[in-house]
């Protein structure tokens, strides 16, 4: 995730698909770094992405600043998608990059004129200015994705969406099945608070996306958490689990999403145990264990992670769909 935000010091090209036609295979707002000898993220791959690593490298070469290119998937590349993609291409510039990275955690649009002169602009949610490089940048909705957009004197503009990962998982645990979870999640669109008490457990760099918390007052963090939180627990300790869960399950019944770690039988135990606690039937069935999805049986802590990260994709999907669209500020003029 991100790994397209400044991971070289050597000059490079930013690749972005700008707009699309018809099965591709990417979406809008997928980017590549692209430098001398290396790159970073993927465009959709095969004969489209090779394509654009070689436009971006000849770029370059030859200190080209800005591009739009059209490609056609099926006529001139071989690629059995069909479809038509538009990929923007932008030599990097580092004050803008920086300004994202420190603004990983919130809504930002970058505006990048492809003709004319180089201006660039870097606009918050709520339309605030971030960085203004150049002239005034066009109206535009930000109710919409990324797309390429036309001024009032027919200059085209990259207008592209850098949202901020919208699921939040509060991950009770650093043993080997919490390391392996978080490991996956660094690549995933979320942001992560990876909880134990056990402060010499957590790695010494962590993933840009996770945050460790070293406390013995787990309780807390869950009190305090935001509603649609997905909680893990997966901690060291049955005691600690049980007063996790009923935590959570405390918590008013919102979009938030429960796993815990371990068997039928633990589920059927802790069931028993927080009845007993005053724990209603109906939030008892909100909890989910044992956790990963269906027909993945290992008990390694790799599968696990994978059959969980698989899990929360599914739950964060259906959320998304549940969410109906932001609403559109004022009009602007978009290229048909």
């Amino acid at each position: 995730m991100d790994d397209w935000l400044i991971p070289t010091d050597r000059p490079a090209v930013l690749i972005t698909v700008a707009r699309v036609d018809g099965s591709v295979p990417r979406e809008p707002g997928a980017r590549m770094l692209v430098d001398a000898s290396g790159q970073w993220g993927t465009v959709g791959g095969g004969h489209l992405e090779l394509r654009g690593v070689e436009t971006a490298r000849a770029m370059l070469e030859q200190g080209e600043a800005r591009r739009l290119e059209r490609f056609p998937l099926g006529p001139s590349l071989g690629q059995c998608c069909g479809g038509v993609v538009h990929l923007a291409f932008e030599l990097v510039d580092r004050d803008h990059c920086a300004q994202l990275a420190a603004r990983r955690h919130d809504d930002c649009w970058r505006l990048v004129a492809l003709d004319g002169e180089p201006d660039r602009a870097l606009v918050d949610a709520l339309g605030h200015n971030i960085l203004v490089q150049g002239g005034r940048y066009p109206d535009f909705e930000r109710g919409g994705g990324t797309r390429v957009l036309l001024d009032a004197a027919g200059r085209r503009w990259l207008v592209d969406h850098v949202p901020a990962p919208r699921a939040h998982v509060m991950l009770f645990g650093a043993g080997h099945v919490g390391a392996a979870v978080v490991r996956l999640l660094a690549d995933l669109p979320c942001r992560v608070t990876w909880v134990d008490e056990r402060e010499d457990l957590f790695p010494a760099a962590l993933p840009h996306n996770v945050v460790a918390e070293a406390t013995d007052m787990p309780e807390a963090l869950v009190h305090a958490a935001a509603p649609g939180t997905s909680f893990l627990v997966m901690t060291h300790n049955h005691a600690l689990d049980q007063r996790l869960a009923e935590a959570i399950l405390r918590r008013p019944a919102q979009r938030d999403w429960f796993g815990l770690i371990g068997s039928d039988t633990k589920r059927k135990q802790f069931e028993h145990r927080l009845r007993d606690r005053g724990i209603a039937r109906a939030r008892l069935d909100d909890m989910v264990c044992p956790i990963g999805i269906p027909g993945v049986k290992g008990k390694e802590p790799a599968v696990i992670a994978v059959a969980v990260a698989a899990q929360l994709l599914m739950v964060w999907e259906a959320a998304a769909k549940a969410v109906p669209p932001a609403t559109a500020t004022p009009a602007s003029l978009e290229q048909d």
